[in-house]
């Protein structure tokens, strides 16, 4: 008997997907901005993702100690609405440190607030992905964190408009600068929001509590075979997941944040016109995971491949009404619809399976970054882009596969995934370095993430076999579930 998906509570939810992809993406319009005004390097600039992502992990190492200090899972013991709602409130304490920041001209008080916006996503994380896993089939489980992640590329996709129309807003009539000033409001706003957010959730119906053991006993084909290990790390589906996460991570963000940079040196595009593109990155991430969620709903297999192509070019129509509203010339995107194709194919040929999925996309991933390394002008720019179709449904076929058959050790198992985020900022910073015009140069950085969608192509094959000796098969789960 399948468990219905229960639709009130994962509305709820993924509210919180949202901000997280707002304030991501906004960190690539952030970059460039404090780069100029505090005359940074391009690998100094790259600490606004490093304060940001490595706050995860921070977080992470919090959650584990003080879950072992007081001999129970955190989120067990303070629930896992509470969760959530507390991490909302720390957040706010981030983005409101903006202002003094602003107002005495301090990089450093605004990457700690960026660091503490982090800190409190690391919590809001940790107890949300389980969630999204849990309330419905956890066999469908990778298909309903899809589409979380479109909600929250979604976010991403408004966010650097957003944040660059008030940034930018006042000077962009041939302008390229910003004062730091201009970045206090914007930020204030996020942090009354963030607040606003923790009350709904302190109030809605989302369960405070889940039985994991039950969720394990579920995925695997028989109870003979599900592993009771004394400790997490006794797993190697999870472990190895940890190394895909932060490698994931890392060439999602690199790959966006050092775009406004190539653009400049090899296309000479001014910082306020990077917005559109950064944009479209984003986007990508979510034209890919609105296609990926399709398998969630309850609708005929003849109706589920109609949506299979619809659904990325309804989020692509999203990304060129936003753009068009935000007055960009939106000419010179209607040539990527064709790029699209690629990502549907690679969706219809992994049949819902995590492990084919993470395959095929690492593979397109490889071939993207290629091109764009040995290639020109707007084709390259696109081709770089276009990493953000084939990164879209990576997290949770990565999530999926490093959680499945944890039972009662998956709280653990997801804040040590949740800490791996930090790639995102050392390998944005690695990127950043590698950049240097005495080494490999901005263009020829990107090797930086072939090496990452190499090991994803690894840990693809690896953890399929991994888990089979556990029982677990997703293939002939979510194929027969559709």
């Amino acid at each position: 008997m399948n468990q219905k998906t229960n639709w009130s509570q994962f509305g709820t939810l993924i509210t919180v997907f949202f901000f997280w992809g707002f304030v991501a993406a906004s960190n690539d319009i952030l970059i460039p901005v404090f780069k100029k005004a505090f005359n940074l390097s391009q690998v100094q600039s790259q600490l606004v993702s490093f304060a940001f992502y490595v706050a995860y992990t921070v977080g992470s190492i919090i959650y584990f100690v003080i879950s072992k200090i007081i001999g129970d899972d955190l989120l067990n013991k303070i629930g896992y609405k509470n969760g959530i709602a507390l991490g909302l409130v720390i957040s706010a304490i981030g983005t409101l440190l903006f202002y003094p920041a602003a107002n005495d001209g301090s990089f450093t008080l605004m990457i700690t607030g960026l660091f503490i916006v982090g800190l409190g996503f690391s919590l809001q994380q940790i107890a949300a992905n389980p969630l999204a896993i849990v309330i419905g089939d956890p066999k469908t489980g990778s298909q309903r964190l899809n589409m979380a992640g479109g909600v929250n590329n979604f976010g991403t996709t408004i966010g650097p408009l957003l944040v660059s129309f008030a940034i930018f807003g006042s000077v962009s009539a041939g302008g390229t600068t910003a004062s730091i000033e201009s970045v206090k409001v914007p930020y204030l706003i996020l942090g009354v929001a963030f607040l606003l957010v923790a009350v709904f959730f302190k109030f809605s119906s989302i369960p405070n509590k889940i039985d994991l053991e039950n969720v394990a006993a579920k995925e695997a084909e028989s109870d003979s075979k599900v592993l009771h290990k004394a400790s997490v790390f006794q797993y190697p589906q999870l472990w190895l997941g940890m190394i895909g996460i932060f490698v994931y991570v890392g060439v999602e963000v690199a790959t966006a944040s050092n775009l406004p940079e190539y653009m400049r040196q090899h296309l000479n595009t001014p910082t306020d016109k990077v917005a559109p593109f950064v944009s479209l990155y984003w986007a990508s991430l979510m034209m890919g995971r609105w296609t990926g969620a399709v398998g969630a709903f309850d609708v005929s297999m003849g109706a589920k491949k109609i949506l299979n192509f619809l659904m990325p070019y309804l989020a692509f129509a999203v990304f060129l009404i936003v753009n068009a509203i935000a007055q960009h010339d939106i000419s010179s995107f209607y040539v990527y619809a064709f790029v699209i194709v690629a990502m549907i194919v690679g969706d219809i040929l992994s049949k819902g399976s995590p492990a084919k999925m993470l395959l095929i996309f690492s593979s397109m991933g490889i071939t993207a970054m290629i091109i764009g390394m040995l290639t020109s002008g707007m084709v390259s720019v696109f081709a770089f882009i276009s990493v953000g179709l084939f990164c879209s449904t990576l997290w949770p076929c990565i999530f999926t596969l490093a959680v499945a058959g944890l039972g009662k050790h998956t709280n653990q198992g997801s804040s040590l995934l949740i800490m791996m985020i930090m790639g995102g900022g050392f390998i944005s910073v690695l990127q950043g370095a590698v950049a240097a015009d005495n080494l490999l140069g901005i263009q020829y950085s990107y090797i930086v993430g072939v090496a990452c969608f190499a090991y994803l192509a690894f840990y693809a094959i690896r953890s399929k076999s991994i888990l089979k000796s556990q029982g677990i098969d997703y293939d002939v789960k979510v194929s027969g579930g559709h």
